[in-house]
């Protein structure tokens, strides 16, 4: 192959997805010996999903379970840039071209058998593994802004290291972790946790107007969640 042409063939890659290709390259290996660290109960699950989605399916089930072991035990910091950068690995597709409807937030499970899904999923995803690590929910806020560059709706995942503190943000968008101050591109309209809703105000951590549960979608999802895990 002549580099004029090894060159052409680079280009066509889709480099956003290159962690994942490194991932699918292992689909030689065994999944036992991806599964030295997870759970039976993952291991099952891995191979129910690869049963209805495919190898590559299980090989990014095991995969997070992985990123989840291997994140115990490190400090906040550290678990939100494991976190961050794996998820940040999938694909972005819309929800229409995905799932067949203008709206679907899809369980992490959901997104990871699939391969993709759109920032509400990344986003979610985020949430339920740093809640797993050990994260305390008070602490983590699902946002809801409108991203300005793009002039369209946009979700992302804030943590706030005191309650008083401004949060980071971890985004699909711009994948390096930021304060929020530093995101002028984005403008927080709701944001909400397992327990809580609150409108976004312009300075402060935005006005409680109640519980989660108003959120349709999040609990049409977590009542999801459990079935598929199950």
């Amino acid at each position: 192959m002549t580099i004029s042409l090894l060159r052409n063939k680079l280009k066509k890659i889709n480099w956003l997805n290159c962690g994942l290709i490194v991932l699918f390259l292992l689909s030689a290996v065994e999944v036992s010996v991806l599964s030295a660290d997870v759970s039976q109960k993952y291991v099952n699950l891995a191979k129910r999903i690869g049963a209805q989605y495919g190898p590559r399916a299980e090989l990014r089930i095991m995969a997070w379970r992985r990123t989840v072991e291997e994140s115990q035990g490190l400090s906040v910091g550290q678990k939100l840039q494991n976190v961050n950068n794996f998820f940040n690995m999938l694909q972005f597709v819309s929800d229409q071209q995905h799932w067949g409807q203008n709206d679907y937030w899809a369980t992490p499970i959901e997104f990871l058998a699939t391969g993709g899904g759109d920032c509400e999923d990344f986003t979610i995803a985020k949430y339920f593994a740093l809640r797993e690590l050990g994260v305390p929910d008070e602490k983590l806020r699902l946002v809801y802004v409108k991203a300005l560059k793009l002039n369209q709706h946009h979700m992302v995942l804030a943590y706030y290291h005191t309650p008083t503190s401004v949060p980071v943000l971890l985004d699909n968008l711009d994948k390096t972790i930021k304060p929020a101050v530093q995101r002028k591109d984005l403008l927080p309209i709701y944001s909400f946790n397992a327990e809580n809703l609150w409108l976004s105000k312009e300075k402060g951590r935005g006005q409680l107007v109640g519980g989660s549960s108003r959120l349709s979608l999040w609990t049409d999802l977590n009542n999801r969640l459990t079935d598929l895990e199950g």
